[in-house]
């Protein structure tokens, strides 16, 4: 029997007018890699910020590993490991120091410690830096450290807010391999992230928020199966007569097409082999078309469809 980490219920959280958690509930089993989703202001931050008692809310329960979660909870705040999207570290202090010194907080003995920082140094890849102060390193190296920081005691629970944001590749693999590592390890994940393709490489189960509300949840071929397409399916082809692209809107399960002279592109909804039924519409018919592709949805569409909302603004 799955044992549960988190336990959100019913959250309510004011910030005057605005309800920036609007009755939020969640359960998070161990040994998950949890995503949770949303728009900016959706009230991710704030969820995890009432997660580790940082924000006073106004309704609701939180339990983690069983227990309540409170300010003086220091049992339960020893088991948690946190890396938020802005790097804290100290600049005064080398690699090896700031590891040393957010472990510390947790692990006393001078023995285990120095054996727990060494293992966070090999686990980012960091150890040609030990002596390197924050301002020497990239940004990706500074968010390996960041991670190492927050993982060092080794928790059973770790919180990952937007941790690859603006790093290179190389750091970016590196660093989600490293999660599943710490997954594999035992340790229960919430990841938050804009990058979809990264959720629906490491994620197990998935929570889209919008306006202080859950409003979808499920494993991300779950997530796909609630929207309306279910599969795109393009194909080059010049001259297309509108009583044949009638005939393939006709098909069962495609509800939209569009053509833009050069593109027929074919909305689906459920069913199978829609694309060979397309075809044959364009064979049956003598038309000769170049390059077909047929795309199943992306959580990114999932997002869409559900919140209507765009995942990253343009800035970004």
């Amino acid at each position: 029997m799955e044992n549960t980490v988190v336990k959100i219920d019913n959250l309510v959280k004011r910030y005057g007018e605005l309800i920036a958690l609007d009755h939020f509930s969640l359960e998070i089993k161990q040994g998950e890699v949890f995503g949770l989703l949303g728009p900016n202001g959706s009230g991710k931050t704030t969820t995890i910020n009432c997660l580790l008692s940082l924000l006073a809310f106004d309704k609701g329960t939180i339990e983690i590993f069983g227990k309540p979660m409170s300010p003086t909870a220091y049992d339960i705040k020893k088991n948690i490991g946190v890396i938020m999207q802005n790097v804290a570290v100290f600049d005064e202090l080398t690699v090896y120091e700031n590891i040393d010194y957010f472990c510390g907080l947790y692990i006393t003995d001078k023995a285990e410690r120095r054996k727990y920082v060494e293992d966070a140094i090999k686990f980012v890849g960091l150890e040609d830096f030990t002596k390197f102060y924050p301002k020497k390193l990239s940004g990706g190296l500074l968010r390996r450290l960041n991670i190492a920081c927050g993982i060092a005691h080794k928790p059973k629970l770790i919180i990952l807010d937007e941790p690859t944001v603006a790093v290179d590749p190389q750091s970016r693999n590196r660093i989600l391999e490293g999660i599943q590592e710490l997954n594999r390890n035992g340790a229960t994940i919430i990841y938050t992230s804009h990058y979809m393709e990264e959720v629906e490489q490491i994620c197990s189960r998935i929570a889209i928020m919008d306006k202080g509300r859950k409003i979808a949840e499920g494993t991300k071929d779950e997530l796909k199966r609630m929207i309306k397409n279910t599969e795109t399916i393009i194909i080059e082809v010049a001259g297309l007569s509108d009583e044949i692209r009638a005939k393939a809107a006709a098909l069962p399960h495609v509800y939209d097409t569009e053509y833009d002279g050069q593109k027929l592109t074919v909305y689906c909804s459920g069913g199978k082999h829609n694309l060979i039924r397309v075809l044959g519409v364009l064979q049956e018919n003598d038309i000769s078309f170049g390059r077909v592709f047929s795309e199943l949805p992306t959580l990114n569409d999932v997002f869409l469809e559900i919140t209507g909302k765009a995942l990253r603004d343009k800035e970004e």
